[in-house]
């Protein structure tokens, strides 16, 4: 027993002197703790950045344009020896970061967190820059902008699409097929259809094989040799820095007479351009937009017309009033609230098509067409039925200055209910408009002119002041008697501007 108790004594002595050993060694070696933190720091593991992508700044937008970074990044005195170290702008959430031109206009781009710009990856002037492509990095505040780290330029653009990804196909010029040998002698019997293709192409007509009766080649003859036969003979422009390339390629048959080129040839700068010849224009991202919604409206909306007169003499009167007390409204904006007090008394014109049918609008936003440097665009009077003329009148002239400056923001230009284009201060008397879809209809207007008409009241001859306006509306959502009931409603609200205001 005694035995017992003396040994547990000793191993209680012996486990104190080997926790205090551990406790020395522990305390006398830092350097594990050290390299605990090394492998902890960013010297190891980089700093993980905040990434600022070219983000969807309108519907339809697919690729933007920097026009002008508004913070600076963050410079180095090993890459820029002559220039002191400088660590970045501070950003704030809600800050501007850069200007951005999408397809409609320029935005500003804000930051949606805090931090300091470390590194710009698109500078200012970059162009098409598809969405999600990295722009820029930012660090958070307290963090090294040193040791962030730069994706390769790879890592930077976003994923590449199936088409882009597809394997290059060499021009058939470089590789040219042989030709199919020409048919049996005789007389050439074609088809108008076989004819225009041969002709339209440059094909000599005797290389096709005719499969139709009595040796007449048919539409099918002639699509099947112009699989088979080599690409069109390049441009004179284009064949000269081809001659010096050592490969030897057969020469192309020259053209039967009186074919007429696939293409024709390109102009070359400083040089007076031959005739056929052209210039390539290079269309910017407004302008390709317009193209694709002008083709999209022109196909797939079934447009109907219908044109009234108005008589403008009250609207005149009214406007010279309002003059003499230093109110200056134009007549546009007395169009823009007889239409916006039409739509609010006939709510089944102000509706949008979608995928599956009628969508019926509960706000009534007008959106006018501006003519810009880069092309139309249509900045929208919100509420326009609930504002008076001279409200509507700040307000289209803010809205058009902005849209020449190329300033406006998204929800100034989205969302429109119905449209209204005037060109009566071109001079010109009548026109039909594109719908701009997903709307129903676009109001046309042209100029006022000066017209004889006889009176019904006391049958006299007296002078008229008449505007032409005319309603191109979609036939799946307007049918005609709409269009006609809203052109004769929105003509007595124009003639009688008293009753915009009882509306």
């Amino acid at each position: 027993m005694a035995a017992s108790l003396r040994l547990g004594r000793q191993g209680i002595l012996f486990g104190l002197r080997l926790s205090n050993f551990n406790t020395c060694v522990w305390a006398t070696h830092p350097w594990q703790e050290h390299v605990r933190h090394l492998f902890r720091s960013p010297w190891i593991l980089g700093v993980s950045p905040v990434k600022v992508q070219m983000p969807a700044l309108s519907p339809t937008m697919e690729e933007g344009n920097i026009v002008k970074w508004l913070k600076k990044e963050a410079l180095s005195s090993l890459i820029f020896p002559l220039v002191a170290p400088y660590p970045g702008e501070a950003v704030a959430a809600g800050d501007a970061l850069c200007e951005i031109e999408t397809d409609k206009a320029v935005v500003t781009l804000e930051s949606n967190d805090d931090g300091i710009m470390a590194k710009i990856l698109m500078e200012e002037g970059s162009r098409n820059v598809r969405l999600g492509t990295l722009i820029a990095l930012m660090v958070e505040e307290g963090q090294d902008w040193k040791q962030v780290e730069i994706p390769s330029p790879d890592a930077a653009a976003p994923p590449a699409t199936d088409a882009a990804t597809a394997p290059v196909v060499p021009p058939a010029a470089a590789f040219p097929a042989t030709p199919p040998k020409p048919a049996t002698s005789g007389p050439l019997r074609l088809s108008p259809a076989a004819r225009h293709i041969l002709d339209t192409h440059g094909i000599d007509p005797t290389l096709a094989t005719p499969t139709g009766p009595r040796g007449l080649i048919t539409k099918e003859d002639a699509l099947n040799l112009l699989k088979t036969s080599p690409a069109p003979k390049a441009s004179p422009a284009m064949a000269a820095p081809a001659a010096l390339s050592p490969v030897l390629t057969p020469a192309a048959a020259p053209p039967p007479p009186g074919s007429r080129p696939n293409i024709p040839p390109l102009s070359v700068p400083g040089k007076p351009g031959a005739p056929g010849t052209f210039t390539e224009i290079p269309a910017t991202n407004v302008r390709r937009v317009i193209a694709q919604r002008l083709t999209q409206s022109k196909t797939t909306i079934p447009h109907a017309y219908a044109s009234v007169d108005c008589d403008m003499a009250a609207v005149m009167h009214l406007r010279k009033d309002l003059a003499k007390e230093q109110i200056k409204v134009s007549v546009n904006d007395f169009i823009i609230k007889a239409a916006a007090v039409t739509l609010k008394e006939m709510p089944e014109v102000n509706v949008t098509w979608s995928g599956d049918g009628p969508r019926a609008l509960d706000s009534i936003h007008i959106s006018i067409a501006v003519a810009t440097d880069k092309g139309l665009i249509t900045p929208i009077i919100k509420d326009a039925a609930n504002k008076g003329v001279q409200e509507i009148s700040a307000n289209a002239k803010a809205l058009a200055q902005k849209a020449r400056d190329g300033k406006l923001l998204p929800e100034e230009y989205q969302g429109g209910s119905f449209s209204i284009s005037n060109l009566g201060m071109f001079g010109i008397s009548g026109f039909s408009a594109v719908i701009n879809p997903p709307q129903a209809c676009i109001l046309a207007i042209g100029t006022s002119r000066s017209e004889l008409r006889l009176c019904e009241d006391d049958q006299t001859l007296r002078t008229h002041q008449l505007m032409t306006v005319t309603l191109s509306s979609d036939g799946r959502l307007v049918d005609d008697e709409l269009a006609s009931r809203f052109l004769d409603k929105f003509r007595g609200n124009l003639e009688k501007p008293q009753r915009m205001a009882l509306a």
